[in-house]
């Protein structure tokens, strides 16, 4: 067992009841506790824990789980406010990768998921620690514990014997397990939120007497929007404020706050929280600003302590319009409007412009949470309330950063299957971004990250809050397209040209009518109407023909979707008003979207009232071409099957770790691998790389290069010293070198030049003509790898053709990272060339995505270039940076 895995910090998660527990190592300290856990349990629980109902065996529990540390053991415990309520604990006996393992729990706590949330922690320690499998003694009338086991989500065998049943649970987890852990975890999240989001009885805490104060504002909404709970205010110098009656403190209230509104001064906010949590308050939300790191640190003990979930501080409060709770916590200047959107932002002033929004939409909110300083409640855990409320059906998020972005985006793939899920870009800029040392460090702007995360999750990343209430008015009223394919049908040509102009700019596609279509519209249209893509219905047109216009084209297999530009004029008998209807007739039964833009429209976005439903209509016709790519391109991630992290051969995880080790233990502050570190790590995982020796002198050199010459005889020299990067910019690197005499002189020129730095040379063949591209990874501290790929060679910064998905990559990953640069049509064997080694490309990239997915310390890998040929994809060069980070489990149930 390593220092860490001894030393391991306590965690806070949370049951399936939403109850709030720390996980932690037990110590000596926790004897009494520990020996209590078992001697308060029932003589039939103690029978079917030791097999034994004696009560000497609590005594030996507690000194075996309480005992110094040593190899191969690990006990953790689970603790409430009250104590210990639960113990699991391992032991491989010093040796081996399987595990013996036993699990306790507090009589009067079973089905609450204690026991599962243990054993998932000891999974991830075990696992961290090479244990492989778990084996557990049982009962067979222990239906319980036997239960527990099989439902992990783990592979379990089972062998009877006698009246017991050994049971071995192999630890190798698969996407099965992950699924089983977020499932629970999905359901404790929600439960924690009720009290939050559908509590029974609210406090407000600092509610003033005087106009002015945001508690008295806070007080005031609840008060007149209807709030179907109980209502208190905490004031000691008031008996009511605004009818609402006042008690002096939390604890002297006729009834304990599920949640407790807390608008105090900075300096009382973690007297206050302890307060609410002695009180048995379940949640908290803290509008308060201006709270300093330390007061942080006690508000949020003083939350985990007590069990309680927190939003805020920071914040402008929570929302739930359920007619039948009708709870608005906020200092909105209004009421939102009740409907099926819900809204998580960290910005108030953005929460008020999409609360507002929303409203006059006719859309309108289902739940809201401003989430502040973000210090518990994420927009992780509002994805999964939206998930469950059985009310939303739309979640707009205005995210400024992210607690656990692997998580997140878990949660976000399997809720966007459900509804639409769109964000603003927030924070796109990198003004502060550190100097860069490598290509990849250079090429991985926070842009490019965030805009991996929102890809991959199938998440709609919009960038500013207009572009965002456009698309949601588009995805909320209308179906979505088939594809890209759009027809645009104005009443005035220079319409239809900027809605044109918009739709290419927007990647959306214009297809020309087929001879069919054009004659069925010419015989519905005026006289003149010129029938193309768009399709001039000119000024004369009347709602009939315009109606029979677009239910034609409606009806035509080569369109996805409908624009329909109006400008009002005074030529047909048909008013503005009178067009528009031909919109809005019988939506309901159009299978394919439909958008109006009408130019000289005041709002930029509104929701046109139609048989059945709306029709958005847009002011600008960028606005409805975005909107309309935006859900085509949704319309695309959902149509496509989940991608699978494929397995490789010849991977050597074991070898890979030991390679890391090695030059850590050397370098404990981290640094670049020199080449032979470099080629020997890449080996591990089959990462094709060209043939190569090193040397430390010039007749080393030369028998190095004598030995490398392939047909042409011709070899390349690249200097290395600790610390270089970018060989070319040192002129560190001579080309094309032919015989003995130049691989000399090339040598004693490095050597003289770089006379006290350079410490051997690297000798490779010259390589054959293909296509240089370039693939990395570096490590975010936050989202975990990122791998990188483009065009590479010298100038692959400035031309900044990358693109990038987060690790692990899927088979839909790794194509759409070889797709998605402008360099892709060179890969595919453009201009009568024959393609590259694709499934080699493919294989390298995946290859890469598992270094960095195994290695937690691979803080940068860069090659550069990477040679792809016909026959093959191989890499000319490569570095690779470490530092001394601990593994971190991105799936295991934990609280921030």
């Amino acid at each position: 067992m390593t220092d860490d895995a001894l030393t391991r910090p306590m965690t806070h998660a949370l049951l399936a009841d939403g109850t709030t527990v720390c996980i932690r190592p037990v110590t000596k300290a926790d004897h009494e506790q520990v020996q209590g856990l078992y001697e308060e349990m029932s003589a039939e629980n103690l029978r079917l824990r030791f097999f034994s109902s004696s009560r000497r065996s609590a005594a030996l529990a507690a000194d075996r789980a309480c005992a110094a540390p040593h190899p191969g053991y690990r006990a953790l415990l689970a603790e409430a406010t009250n104590g210990i309520i639960g113990l699991a604990e391992y032991d491989t006996g010093g040796a081996g990768t399987t595990a013996e393992i036993s699990i306790a729990v507090a009589d009067g706590l079973h089905h609450r998921g204690v026991g599962t949330l243990l054993i998932e922690h000891l999974v991830s320690a075990a696992r961290a620690e090479g244990v492989t499998a778990f084996t557990a003694d049982a009962l067979s009338e222990n239906r319980e514990v036997l239960r527990l086991f099989a439902d992990l989500g783990l592979r379990t065998a089972r062998r009877f014997e006698g009246p017991e049943v050994r049971c071995t649970i192999a630890l190798d987890t698969s996407d099965t397990y992950f699924t089983a852990v977020e499932e629970r975890g999905r359901a404790a999240d929600v439960a924690s939120l009720v009290p939050l989001l559908r509590p029974k009885v609210v406090a407000v805490v600092g509610a003033g007497r005087k106009p002015g104060s945001v508690g008295r504002a806070i007080l005031h909404h609840l008060h007149t929007g209807g709030f179907a709970g109980r209502l208190f205010a905490v004031n000691p110098a008031a008996t009511a404020i605004l009818g609402v009656p006042s008690h002096p403190s939390v604890d002297a209230l006729p009834r304990t706050p599920d949640l407790a509104v807390l608008a105090v001064p900075a300096g009382a906010v973690p007297d206050t929280a302890e307060e609410c949590g002695k009180a048995g308050v379940r949640a908290l939300l803290v509008v308060t600003a201006g709270v300093d790191a330390d007061r942080a640190r006690a508000l949020m003990a003083a939350c985990r302590s007590y069990g309680m979930r927190l939003v805020g501080p920071n914040c402008l409060g929570v929302i739930n319009t359920d007619p039948a709770l009708r709870l608005d916590a906020t200092f909105a200047a209004g009421h939102p409007r009740p409907g099926t959107a819900g809204v998580a932002v960290q910005s108030g002033g953005v929460g008020i412009a999409l609360l507002d929004g929303l409203s006059r939409l006719g859309i309108g909110v289902s739940s809201f949470a401003s989430l502040g300083d973000k210090f518990d409640v994420s927009g992780n855990d509002m994805l999964q309330w939206w998930e469950s409320d059985g009310h939303t059906d739309l979640a707009l998020l205005h995210l400024e950063s992210f607690g656990n972005p692997r998580a997140f985006s878990r949660t976000a793939r399997r809720v966007t299957r459900r509804m639409p899920v769109l964000t603003v870009d927030a924070g796109r800029t990198d003004a502060g971004r550190r100097a860069a040392a490598s290509h990849t460090a250079a090429a991985a702007t926070r842009t490019m990250t965030r805009g991996a995360l929102f890809t991959q999750a199938g998440i709609t990343a919009t960038r500013s809050v207009g572009e965002l209430l456009e698309t949601a008015s588009l995805l909320h009223a209308q179906p979505l397209p088939a594809g890209s394919r759009v027809a645009i049908v104005t009443n005035a040509g220079g319409a239809g040209v900027l809605a044109a102009d918009a739709c290419a700019e927007a990647g959306l596609s214009l297809p020309p009518p087929t001879p069919e279509l054009i004659d069925d519209l010419l015989a519905v249209l005026p006289d003149g109407a010129a029938v193309g893509n768009p399709v001039d219905a000119t000024a004369a047109v009347t709602e009939e023909q315009l109606t029979g216009c677009v239910d034609r084209i409606m009806r035509h297999n080569g369109v996805d979707a409908v624009l329909v530009a109006l400008v009002p004029t005074a030529v047909a008998e048909a008013t503005g008003d009178d067009l528009v209807r031909a919109l809005t007739r019988a939506p309901a039964r159009r299978t394919k979207p439909i958008a109006a833009i009408r130019l000289e429209q005041a709002l930029p976005i509104e929701l046109l009232p139609a048989d059945g439903g709306t029709v958005p209509s847009y002011a600008e016709p960028q606005a409805a071409a975005r909107a309309l790519a935006h859900a085509a391109r949704r319309a695309a991630w959902l149509a496509r099957p989940a991608g699978t992290v494929p397995d490789l051969e010849g991977v050597e995880t074991a070898r890979a770790h030991a390679v890391v080790e090695t030059y850590l233990d050397a370098h404990p502050d981290g640094g670049w691998l020199d080449p032979r570190a470099c080629a020997e790590l890449l080996d591990c995982y089959g990462i094709p790389q060209s043939p190569w020796a090193w040397a430390e002198t010039e007749d080393d050199a030369v028998l190095a290069a004598d030995g490398l010459r392939g047909a042409d005889g011709r070899v390349v020299m690249k200097g290395h010293w600790p610390g270089l990067l970018h060989k070319t910019a040192e002129h560190a690197v001579h080309l094309d070198l032919r015989g003995d005499s130049q691989v000399r002189a090339a040598f004693r020129d490095l050597e003289t030049r770089f006379a006290g730095l350079l410490t051997g040379v690297l000798l490779q063949p010259l390589a054959d003509r293909g296509t240089e591209l370039f693939a990395g990874v570096v490590q975010d501290e936050v989202f975990g790898p990122l791998v990188l790929f483009g065009l590479g060679g010298t100038a692959t910064e400035v031309l900044a053709d990358h693109a990038a998905r987060l690790a692990p990559l899927t088979d839909h990953d790794v194509h759409d990272l070889i797709t998605a640069p402008r360099c892709a049509p060179l890969l595919f064997g453009a201009n009568g060339a024959r393609p590259v080694d694709l499934e080699g490309l493919e294989q390298l990239l995946l290859r890469l995505s598992r270094m960095a997915s195994d290695l937690p310390q691979l803080a940068e890998a860069d090659f550069n270039p990477v040679l792809a040929t016909p026959s093959g994809v191989r890499v000319l060069d490569a570095r690779v940076r470490l530092l001394p980070r601990m593994p971190q489990d991105p799936y295991l149930r934990r609280l921030r």
